[in-house]
């Protein structure tokens, strides 16, 4: 008999509740610190709260992963609840946070015990959670895990993501872009198109000329990458602009006729490092 697969992510996946829910994903939270406080991501901080306090301290908030022994006790309550499942795991781009490397840790504890498999997204934000949705919907149809896990690693290396930010200041100051690409960004109005590279990482893929162009241009790439594929599947995901993010919605329908389009918020943690206005589309092919 074929193991049931159960897919697990971070709370940088910034997965709708209702997807979560409705796909019985399990999602363990990162840590935002406040002046001496913890919360966990999407769980005692949400979105709308998260934009609320960061207006209103000094400094920035600093994030952090969960711990091998987190991943472990998540591992032990999905094989309670699930026996004889196999768990798929997909976090964070590994360039951008050590969650990858906990859940790799406590695969290793639990090896013999528990079956995990660990996948590096090498994406953030909704970019990841278009791959475990897309992932988890599979495994509701009862894919075994072989081809499964074919269809996740597919999916990671034809997965495309680009976004602008309001301000570099976050990237710059949290080490995810370096200090010359954000001083070039505040100049005469340049809004640099971002994305992520093969390795995960953050760099610029254009420039443009204010936002408007910016947007138009990130249209133009991904209908470039939609050229690769049968259909796709779309997200937007927004640092607390959910008028931009519609404005966004409303141009992807007119490009992309028929594509579903999930529209999320921009979690804490990856909110930290993006700061408010952000806005982030993702591409990736669907075979539905």
């Amino acid at each position: 008999m074929e193991k049931q697969v159960v897919l697990v992510t971070d709370s940088t996946a910034d997965i709708p509740r209702t997807l979560i829910e409705e796909l019985g994903i399990y999602v363990i939270p990162l840590k935002v610190h406040f002046d001496g406080e913890t919360f966990l991501d999407g769980e005692s901080i949400t979105p709308p709260l998260f934009y609320q306090k960061v207006s209103q301290v000094r400094d920035l908030p600093t994030t952090s992963q969960p711990s091998p022994l987190d991943f472990v006790s998540l591992y032990e309550r999905i094989v309670e609840e699930h026996p004889g499942s196999h768990i798929v795991s997909i976090h964070l781009s590994g360039a951008l946070s050590g969650t990858v490397q906990s859940a790799h840790i406590a695969r290793e504890m639990v090896a013999g015990k528990i079956p995990v498999t660990v996948i590096d997204s090498k994406k953030a934000s909704y970019a990841i959670g278009i791959i475990v949705v897309a992932a988890a919907e599979k495994a509701k149809k009862g894919v075994p895990v072989d081809p499964l896990l074919q269809y996740a690693w597919d999916l990671v290396g034809n997965t495309h993501v680009y976004f602008m930010v309001d301000t570099l200041h976050h990237l710059q100051k949290g080490g995810r872009i370096g200090r010359a690409q954000a001083i070039v960004g505040t100049l005469l109005n340049v809004k640099p198109i971002l994305s992520l590279d093969e390795m995960g990482q953050v760099y610029a893929k254009e420039k443009a000329r204010g936002e408007k162009k910016a947007l138009q241009r990130i249209l133009e790439l991904l209908q470039q990458e939609a050229k690769r594929y049968h259909k796709i599947r779309l997200g937007i995901s927004h640092a607390d602009v959910p008028e931009r993010a519609n404005e966004v919605r409303e141009m992807l329908e007119k490009t992309f006729p028929g594509a579903p389009i999930v529209v999320t918020e921009i979690g804490a943690v990856i909110g930290t490092h993006v700061g408010k206005g952000t806005v982030a589309i993702a591409l990736a092919p669907d075979e539905e």
